[in-house]
């Protein structure tokens, strides 16, 4: 079993996750040890597509200093709009823009009004309880938190020998061509700062989506930190998830950007819809302060 200790103390929020342990931790949705040390607006971004059946064991966990949970709904044929808003009122519902997991995080991200987003799964294979580990890491100093179920402290119980195997080779060949010390590659629970979403410029449909983020994250020299995550069995119906088609489509993404080049400084070159959501971004902080006036210069000199 894990020793908690061995983790890092910062602030609390590194956890150990086993699947033993798992049932000795109590829900975090009305833990409030973070509201005023979050000076920063949290955003959790969740893609659905018929989820309705899990939705109750992902949105009550989500802890009450979020300040914004978008669920962006890929035309659910079930009811999940509708349980998604009887189980958190104030949750924004989007509707998705294109086909795919990628395509679903495009519009989270395009919508969401946070300074760090959260990326979590509704098939509750990813912990609301760790989203605190995820942004104390980032307030500790990381451009980009990225989850890995293979760190000291992970686990998983939702991988079969197949995607196990996919997974290494993947992460053995990143460490080949890029000579990252990653220790997972194919996991979609990560959070970061909104303000480097115009060099993540993620511009893939598919649930390469994930490679593709942390390899541009990788490329753009940005402050990585793994946090170890565990990753449970979906609790209701099947994965979307296809091993073939999408491990092929994930080797072609990281073969890709080995051979993307860069900008100058290490900044991949973001596109225009990412370039203008950077300048609104930038006016709607500048939009908190007051302009100063002549008058407030009055006395300063003379």
């Amino acid at each position: 079993m894990t020793d908690i200790k061995q983790f890092p103390k910062r602030a609390s929020f590194y956890w150990a996750f086993n699947a033993d342990q798992q049932a000795r931790l109590r829900p975090m949705s009305n833990d409030r040890r973070l509201t005023d040390a979050v000076p920063y607006r949290v955003s959790v971004v969740i893609p659905t597509l018929n989820e309705a059946a899990n939705l109750p064991h992902v949105l009550p966990f989500i802890p009450t200093w979020v300040d914004e949970v978008l669920l962006v709904d890929g035309a659910s044929t079930d009811q999940t709009v509708e349980v998604a808003r009887s189980l958190l009122p104030g949750i924004r519902i989007v509707q998705q823009e294109g086909r795919g997991k990628g395509a679903a995080l495009r519009t989270c991200f395009a919508a969401a009004t946070g300074d760090i987003i959260v990326m979590l799964d509704a098939d509750g294979s990813t912990d609301p309880r760790e989203i605190p580990a995820y942004v104390g890491t980032l307030l500790a100093g990381a451009d980009y938190a990225k989850g890995s179920r293979f760190a000291q402290g992970g686990g998983t119980e939702d991988m079969t020998l197949l995607r196990r195997l996919g997974n290494s080779f993947f992460v053995m060949l990143v460490r080949a061509l890029f000579g990252e010390q990653f220790t997972d590659l194919c996991y979609g629970y990560n959070a970061f700062w909104a303000r480097f979403l115009p060099v993540l410029d993620p511009d893939t449909d598919g649930f390469e989506i994930e490679t593709l983020l942390n390899l541009r994250a990788l490329r753009a020299n940005l402050n990585i930190r793994e946090v170890p995550s565990f990753e449970y069995n979906r609790r209701h119906g099947e994965s979307h998830l296809q091993t073939w088609p999408d491990g092929w489509r994930v080797l072609k993404t990281i073969i890709r950007e080995r051979l993307r080049p860069k900008m100058s400084h290490g900044l991949l070159r973001p596109s225009a819809q990412h370039a203008m959501r950077a300048m609104s971004i930038i006016e709607n902080r500048a939009d908190r302060f007051p302009a100063a006036s002549a008058s407030d210069f009055d006395g300063a000199t003379g």
